[in-house]
């Protein structure tokens, strides 16, 4: 009895067995294998030509020239960013931020500060525009440790725009004189300075100069030459972008949850 009951067990062990064969053979045939004419897909990267190395370090604007024509309404703006942590009343997650320029950083009254402020605040008199620009352009970055976790704002211009607005409010920092020296260096990273671009409707890259006639004729388009001058594209003409803006830290993160007082 018991050999005849290992003698089915071992039938159907073969029986599946072969089955299995048996059908592993029959699909290979039903679907057979095309070798692939083009493996994968191919992903064209287009080879930098441009020679160009890594990007110039921001140069610091001159706040005598950018902050006086800064748009204090974009500031209030982009600060809207700032609201979630930071207020103009009272402390929040972050530090109250009336009167945060000129302010001693860390010494806000009532606001748990973190020790890399406090040890800031131990180096660095007050916040200064250039502090408040490099500080809310990368928090984390600029104070290592600082309870302030916003990415940050990296348009310069923005950032002015918003130091702009926190000097409106209450801030005890003077606006310097203008240094036009410091604004050629500073409008070198965001763009030409106001009145270096191409004139409107000028093709790029057109010559300022009028074309000079040969000969003994008397050049076309001298300074002070009437309506018969050929009219060019004179450089200056067009609108200027508005000098970069350094870095600058600042207390007041504009913008970002988790964000904490400077």
């Amino acid at each position: 009895m018991a050999d005849l009951t290992f003698n089915k067990i071992a039938g159907a062990v073969l029986a599946t067995g072969l089955a299995i064969t048996g059908l592993i053979q029959l699909s290979s045939g039903v679907f057979s294998k095309e070798p692939v004419t083009k493996p994968g897909f191919a992903v064209e990267v287009a080879a930098d030509t441009s020679g160009g190395g890594p990007a110039a370090p921001e140069v610091p604007p001159d706040w005598g020239t950018v902050l006086p024509k800064a748009d204090v309404a974009a500031g209030q703006a982009t600060f809207a960013k700032c609201q979630s942590c930071h207020s103009l009343t009272a402390n929040g997650t972050g530090p109250d931020l009336a009167g945060v320029e000129g302010r001693k950083p860390g010494t806000e009254p009532g606001f748990s500060y973190s020790p890399a402020m406090t040890a800031f605040g131990g180096k660095q008199s007050i916040w200064d525009y250039e502090h408040i620009f490099e500080f809310i352009k990368n928090p984390q970055a600029y104070i290592s440790g600082t309870k302030m976790t916003f990415v940050g704002l990296k348009n310069p211009e923005d950032r002015i725009n918003v130091i702009a607005y926190l000097h409106t409010q209450g801030s005890s920092l003077p606006i310097p004189a203008p240094n036009p020296a410091a604004a050629a260096k500073g409008a070198a990273t965001t763009g030409p300075a106001p009145g270096t671009g191409p004139a409107a409707g000028a093709p790029a890259g057109a010559a300022a100069t009028a074309p000079t006639a040969t000969g003994t004729t008397a050049s076309a388009g001298v300074a002070g030459a009437g309506a018969g001058a050929q009219s060019g594209g004179p450089a200056g003409q067009g609108k200027g972008a508005p000098g970069g803006a350094p870095n600058q830290e600042t207390t007041a993160n504009p913008g970002s949850a988790g964000s904490t007082r400077k």
